[in-house]
């Protein structure tokens, strides 16, 4: 329980300061500011002028920064800290500034979620949302290319293949970016990304960039119908499962089982409803109830789709940190 809820503070504390904080970090994603200063320090006149806004806004904005560790001020001058600009610079390990950008979008969607609490559900989905609104399917594509390039590393690590697997099914693999990250690795396999269309617009042109494109075929349609090509090797189902129900993941699952070649694997992603769940978890589902009206399910529902499909065995990783979520390795 915070301080504020035991009455030790000011009883407003707890909601003001952390939206604040969230308003000011996604205000510097949108500014630039932080990959402004991924190249080192710059005075505040600099960094108004390097931004276009006014001196005495960037100044304010810089400090609440600094008093919540995400810049570092020396004098006149300001800097990224080092997990800013790790995080949320062009120069870091994984840029999220994408991420910001999306929680801009998700921000005034949260404001309604006491009507969502109401009816159980949100009035238009997210991906209904997205076909009226492109940009808002383009902002939220590129923070999932993001996460993808976080996660690949994981993935890559803890999932070897052998040599005689050599056909891969991405459901749901929109960017490419795992498909891409595991074909560059393993030259033997060739894969096949099954998404909606939109979700697959700007994957032939990274797709190209890599070399990949006779490789890595592009199949738009939905992982609930689409007929895909049977004897894989392996299956990624990955951060998928989360905007499906109880049913539809059943489902695919045996039809994933249908397709798998002897020997097999299907590799799933996701957050799962650990109970008693942390408060990232419980965050999360909030935020499906709103965005798909669906939700993350327990380990063990997913042993017992994994089981009544035919899998012989299931092998949970929980990765680092734990927000990043779990795998399921399930083998035929």
């Amino acid at each position: 329980m915070s301080s504020s809820a035991t009455g030790n503070n000011l009883p407003m504390i707890d909601v003001y300061l952390p939206m604040m904080k969230s308003a000011a970090i996604i205000s510097a994603g949108q500014l630039g500011l932080f990959e402004a200063l991924a190249d080192g320090p710059l005075s505040t006149d600099d960094l108004a002028g390097r931004l276009a806004v006014s001196v005495r806004g960037v100044a304010t904005l810089a400090d609440f920064l600094v008093s919540i560790d995400y810049l570092e001020r020396d004098g006149a001058s300001y800097s990224n800290s080092a997990s800013t600009q790790r995080w949320f610079t062009s120069r870091g390990a994984v840029d999220y500034t994408p991420g910001l950008l999306w929680t801009a979008e998700a921000w005034p969607m949260m404001g309604d979620l006491g009507s969502a609490l109401r009816r159980g559900g949100p009035q238009t989905t997210l991906w209904e949302a997205m076909q009226s609104r492109p940009q808002l399917g383009q902002t939220f594509a590129a923070y999932m290319a993001a996460f993808a390039c976080d996660l690949g590393p994981d993935l890559l690590r803890l999932v070897p293949l052998r040599p005689d697997q050599q056909r891969l099914l991405d459901l749901g693999g929109s960017h490419g970016l795992h498909s891409i990250r595991f074909c560059e690795h393993y030259p033997q396999l060739r894969a096949q990304i099954v998404d909606f269309p939109s979700a697959l617009a700007d994957t032939p042109a990274r797709l190209a960039a890599h070399g990949l494109s006779e490789r890595i075929a592009l199949t738009p349609g939905s992982v609930l119908d689409h007929q895909w090509a049977p004897a894989q090797d392996v299956v990624f189902y990955l951060s998928v499962a989360h905007n499906q129900t109880a049913d539809d993941n059943r489902r695919v699952i045996r039809r994933i089982r249908d397709s798998l070649n002897p020997g097999g694997l299907l590799v799933i992603h996701e957050y799962l409803d650990d109970q008693p769940p942390s408060p990232y978890l419980a965050a999360f589902k909030l935020t499906l109830m709103y965005e798909t009206g669906t939700s993350i399910h327990r380990e063990a529902d997913y042993r017992a789709w994994l089981a009544e499909a035919g899998f012989s065995e299931v092998k949970r990783i929980d990765l680092d940190p734990l927000e990043k979520g779990a795998l399921l390795l399930a083998s035929v």
